[in-house]
């Protein structure tokens, strides 16, 4: 209780002075470092960076240095980080801002190279866990990652492969079944062989997992990503779409995850900076994608009956996580990897029933009709 009573005092302490440098001018709240079960969490810490150039306003410090960021800024490195940190920020305060609860942050560094800053919300009046992490790490390229890429077809050079890798990737679990869950992840990587050739691609996507079907709030959800596709390419949606149903596909019960959006990986055209456009331009479509499925449903009145739907539903969300999900798999196998925030995807409750099916003609069963047969919704 003394430390809940300290956390609620720190959000009322003032500004310490601001410090200047040569490009840039930071702002740091007070913040107050609490050490639960050998983790130290940092309760709300901001970080704004004032240029007449780039916007950074962040959760936390970056990963590389703001100077660098600055002065190294036209680097796809630098972007992409930039990039990610500006809209972690983003979404954090607008989901706090229909929560009564704050994020912690956590930010932590891997001993091999690079960090992340992950900020988790949980028990929440309206998000029961919500996990929005950022990555920038770097290193040697584990053997069965790269032998995981050379099977898509990447051909690189015989011997020891460098990697760097940046990306945000978040799940939202609302409390209400009403709300779906949503997941999002954009990331850049970049493989430097032997001979020093950079090998580089974008990857990414947008899909939600409703636990009761409104096909309303779905198919506004899918126009709002088509949109965003058809700005850079008329045939990115329909293929990313696809790409999404087949992907998020729970083979051994022959179901797929959700509804989909757009999935896709891989992306090194028209070329890097166009590419870089479109995934930031994914990132933005994220809020006004969801927060209005959120704010609609957040009130709906719902039963334990279809509470114990939606627990059953987010069992399949974690059977999915652990056993088919590349991100997933490719963090396990890193060396030195944040277990915690690789797992941050998971649910706070789930559940599972011995051989458990919806009863004929009923809301589940309308459900389960979609995620076995995907439909075009735009």
């Amino acid at each position: 209780m003394k430390i809940l009573n300290l956390l609620r005092q720190i959000r009322h302490l003032a500004l310490p002075n601001v410090t200047k440098s040569k490009y840039s001018k930071y702002i740091f709240a007070t913040t107050l470092s609490v050490t639960l079960s050998g983790v130290a969490y940092y309760h709300r810490p901001h970080h704004a960076y004032m240029n007449n150039d780039i916007k950074m306003d962040f959760m936390a410090k970056s990963i590389t240095p703001c100077d660098e960021l600055v002065s190294n800024r036209n680097s796809m490195r630098s972007k992409m980080e930039i990039m990610i940190m500006n809209l972690q920020k983003e979404i954090c305060s607008a989901l706090e801002a229909l929560d009564e609860k704050s994020f912690i942050v956590d930010k932590w560094e891997r001993a091999q190279g690079g960090g992340g800053v992950t900020c988790v919300l949980q028990d929440g009046q309206v998000f029961e866990k919500a996990g929005v992490n950022i990555s920038v790490v770097h290193g040697t390229l584990p053997p069965a990652a790269a032998a995981q890429m050379r099977s898509r077809g990447k051909q690189f050079a015989p011997g020891e492969l460098q990697f760097y890798a940046s990306g945000i990737s978040s799940v939202i679990h609302p409390r209400n079944p009403h709300i779906p869950t949503l997941h999002f992840n954009y990331r850049y990587f970049e493989v430097i062989d032997c001979n020093g050739t950079v090998h580089w691609w974008f990857g990414g996507g947008t899909d939600l997992t409703p636990y009761y079907l409104d096909e309303d709030d779905v198919k506004c959800f899918h126009k709002t990503l088509k949109e965003v596709c058809d700005r850079f390419d008329c045939t990115y949606y329909s293929s990313f779409k696809k790409w999404c149903d087949d992907y998020f596909f729970v083979k051994h019960r022959n179901e797929r995850r959700g509804v989909g959006g757009i999935f896709f990986d891989d992306l090194d055209s028209p070329d890097s900076n166009t590419a870089f456009e479109f995934i930031k331009s994914c990132g933005k479509a994220v809020l006004p994608s969801y927060l209005p499925i959120v704010t609609k449903n957040k009130d709906h009145s719902y039963n334990c009956a279809e509470r114990q739907w939606q627990l059953l539903r987010r069992g399949r969300y974690v059977e999915f996580n652990l056993i088919y999900d590349r991100g997933t798999k490719f963090g396990l196998n890193t060396p030195e990897a944040r277990f915690e925030s690789i797992l941050m995807s998971l649910p706070l409750l789930a559940k599972w029933e011995y051989c458990h099916s919806p009863e004929p003609c009923s809301k589940e069963e309308e459900l389960m009709k979609v995620l076995k047969c995907p439909r075009d919704w735009v």
